[in-house]
């Protein structure tokens, strides 16, 4: 075997991701929101980036705002360059000026002397005679009009005005108070000694958002290097604090603190307390023998269990909520739906040409040049991939309209199956397009505002051989039947296995509790037991 060196050719297939097209993904799979702050960050750094003007139909309100206040002006400036305006003025302002002397001339007949010697007899001091603190003051300039000090000169000095520094009308906005500044007010009212207020504080950090305790008393104490009596004496103390059963360490814990609060807690509360693992199961034959009592304190204690709150921590701090902005709209009547895109959501950037020229020509270096072509070329690739995300966004959502009709004409029990493939295979794009493209997205139709996600189930077999079921459609049609079930004939999973397959629809009985389960709807033997107790209630 030869070594030597020697040419070959070989031709070879490979999947570059350029940085482009992975800013092109990036895009497509962001919300609104998350766009939104992408495209702001790049109006930031790049130069050669702009906001693109509001369309000439927006602005025709504004303009005719405009055209008014500049008319206003027009007059305006017109009455000032006018001499006989101006003169008419001089003569107004000389008789005001003549009426004020004459009502000055009634308790001033003379002008004071303001000399040195003559302001010294007066005080009957010297003008030396003046305190270290006030040597450096500089005399307030008069004001130039006779009438007194303007209300602008009055508002821009002194405390909180214009010239006071640090003056801000927001720092007198109440902000937002938090679980631990509740709590820490009424703690430095309720506790005075300093070793129990840092134990309280302390406490205060352990309680979770939603009001519980979920430290180990005694873990504290060792850690604090305190008694755990005085630990277990300052937690009753913020357990009266408000809102009523924060700071307990399980469920019970809190009813209780609130039950007291109430003055409801007696031994029967107490007992059914210790034993809402039975509450839960809905067991109210075991639960009256364990509290003793007959079916009517029983509907009222739980009654009264139901109007506590179990997480009161949730009062405090809680996050804004940021309503949800659909991407696309779905307007129309049945076989004739118009879908378009939500204009508000789309951000309006442009590239500044002229702009881009005109420094072009001044650069000085290759470095930047280099600069101003990677800005350039950014810039450019930005635009073009904001406008093919939102061609994408809105053939994909065309395409989901037009598969869903039915779902929009007659409701949720038409929902046909629909995966990413078929919607691919439609509209001649890759499935992980499509599913970028659905994530994080929002529809806005007759019926509500769904994520485009929404549109996508597996299918459920039809029992006679016909079109298949959606699985979304399946779980609507479960949860129907057992909202619509009477007392005395509560459905089990295999009389709604039954009941499904006589509407043509092929289902196992552990996929009925599953959907079940997923809705979060209790078993037939729960249902029964909470019908009948709300029966022996009425």
């Amino acid at each position: 075997m030869s070594l030597g060196p020697r040419l070959e050719f070989r031709q070879t297939q490979s999947l570059v991701m350029t940085p482009q097209l992975m800013q092109a993904i990036k895009l497509l799979q962001l919300s609104n929101l998350d766009l939104v702050a992408y495209v702001e960050a790049e109006l930031e750094r790049n130069p050669l980036l702009e906001r693109q003007a509001e369309p000439e139909g927006e602005r025709a309100a504004a303009g005719e705002g405009e055209a008014d206040a500049g008319a206003v002006r027009e007059r305006t400036s017109d009455a000032d360059l006018d001499p006989r305006a101006e003169a008419a003025g001089e003569r107004d302002g000389r008789d005001e000026r003549d009426g004020r002397d004459e009502r000055v001339s009634d308790w001033l007949e003379e002008r004071l002397d303001t000399s040195r010697s003559a302001i010294e007899d007066r005080l009957d001091t010297g003008m030396e005679n003046v305190f270290p603190d006030d040597a450096g003051r500089e005399p307030v300039a008069p004001s130039p009009s006779s009438e007194g000090p303007s209300y602008s000169e009055w508002t821009g000095t002194g405390g909180g005005g214009q010239d006071s520094e640090g003056y801000n009308l927001e720092a007198f906005v109440s902000a937002e108070t938090s679980l631990a500044d509740h709590l820490e007010s009424q703690l430095v009212l309720a506790v005075s000694d300093p070793v129990e207020r840092l134990i309280g504080l302390n406490l205060i950090d352990l309680i979770d958002e939603a009001g519980y305790l979920a430290a180990d008393l005694a873990g504290v104490a060792e850690r604090l290097g305190a008694p755990a009596a005085t630990v277990e004496k300052v937690l009753a103390v913020v357990q009266t604090f408000d809102p009523p059963g924060i700071g307990a360490r399980s469920l019970a814990e809190c009813l209780a603190i609130q039950l007291r609060e109430r003055n409801r807690y007696d031994p029967c509360m107490a007992a059914l307390l210790a034993h809402l693992e039975l509450l839960a199961r809905r067991e109210f034959a075991t639960l009256k023998r364990v509290c003793g009592v007959d079916d009517e304190d029983l509907a009222e204690m739980v009654g009264e269990i139901r109007r506590l709150n179990p997480k009161p921590g949730l009062a405090f701090g809680s996050g804004i909520i940021q309503p949800v902005v659909p991407d696309v709209f779905v307007r129309g009547a049945t076989d004739n739906w118009l879908v378009e895109l939500n204009s508000e959501t789309l951000p309006r950037v442009l590239v500044n040409q002229a702009y881009y020229a005109r420094v072009q020509k001044i650069t000085r270096n290759e470095r930047e040049k280099a600069f101003l072509s990677d800005c350039m070329q950014t810039a450019t690739w930005l635009t073009r991939s904001l406008d093919q995300r939102a061609r994408t966004i809105l053939k994909v959502a065309t395409e989901i309209v037009r598969q869903q009709d039915a779902f929009l004409s007659l409701g949720v029990q038409h929902l046909r199956p629909l995966n990413l493939r078929m919607v691919a295979d439609a509209i001649g794009m890759h499935e992980s397009t499509v599913s970028r493209v659905t994530s994080n997205k929002y529809m806005a139709t007759p019926r509500g505002i769904f994520e485009m996600k929404y549109f996508f189930s597996s299918s459920i077999s039809s029992s006679d051989g016909g079109e298949a079921h959606s699985a979304e459609s399946v779980r609507f049609r479960i949860k129907q039947m057992i909202e619509a079930e009477r007392p005395d004939d509560v459905l089990s999973d295999d009389t709604l296995v039954q009941r499904l397959r006589e509407l043509g629809i092929d289902i196992a009985r552990r996929t009925v509790a599953k959907y079940r389960e997923a809705m979060r709807i209790p078993s037939s033997v729960q249902r029964r037991r909470e019908k009948q107790a709300a029966v022996s209630a009425g």
